[in-house]
């Protein structure tokens, strides 16, 4: 069997389950999730809960998956990030998951919706533990820059008008609406998918991600 370059170390393996090695796969396996909060938050940032920083081999899993087409990863992150839904809920209850949409250009530059493949072995595993899962897409994402090339105050004039509400938005459901996304950085996009889905009657209870940055402090 040919060696895979394992997407949490880059070493090349053979025999990768999922593209991970058994050591990236025991580090991000010891990863627990926890509360998350930037700093300074924005306004109407809904709670936060994270799998772990953006870093190690969290961080490399996720820049594989999202920008080095290895599709096959959105199974075990989907799976991690049921983990992280479960965490911030608590008590197994109806759960409504709202992925943040992409735009139509980072669709096409991913070959794909990356955070809705995610979400879908999300809820398969969280319903394969005996949850009662509904997916929902209320919201449209209108074209904006990619955040990645943005500071702090660009993504929060960018996340301001980065979203639209489809004209007819089901009524509110029973249970957690969590809301869906791979990194927390500036909270600027979470917060404004928080206003729009408040103000269209489904406010979010809280938001589960994979990965937080963690602001670097100058000595």
């Amino acid at each position: 069997m040919l060696p895979v370059e394992c997407a949490g170390c880059r070493e090349r393996r053979p025999g990768l389950r999922h593209g991970v090695c058994p050591e990236c796969v025991a580090a991000l396996g010891a990863l627990r999730p926890r509360a998350v909060r930037p700093t300074p938050a924005p306004p109407d940032l809904p709670p936060c809960v994270a799998l772990g920083p953006y870093a190690g081999p969290l961080r490399e899993a996720l820049l594989a998956y999202k920008d080095h087409g290895r599709h096959g990863l959105a199974r075990p992150l989907g799976a991690l990030l049921a983990e992280v839904v479960a965490a911030a809920v608590g008590p197994a209850r109806p759960v409504t998951l709202v992925p943040v949409p992409d735009t139509a250009a980072a669709a096409r530059a991913r070959y794909g919706d990356h955070l809705g493949r995610l979400t879908r072995h999300c809820a398969d595993r969280l319903r394969r533990a005996g949850w009662s899962v509904r997916v929902r897409r209320p919201l449209r994402a209108l074209p904006r820059p990619d955040s990645v090339t943005l500071d702090s105050a660009g993504r929060a004039a960018a996340a301001e008008s980065a979203f639209r509400v489809h004209p007819r938005v089901p009524s509110a459901p029973d249970g957690a609406v969590v809301v869906l996304d791979d990194i927390l950085t500036t909270g600027a996009t979470l917060a404004a998918v928080g206003r729009a889905l408040t103000a269209s009657g489904l406010s979010p209870t809280v938001a589960a991600v994979l990965a937080a940055t963690e602001k670097r402090h100058r000595s």
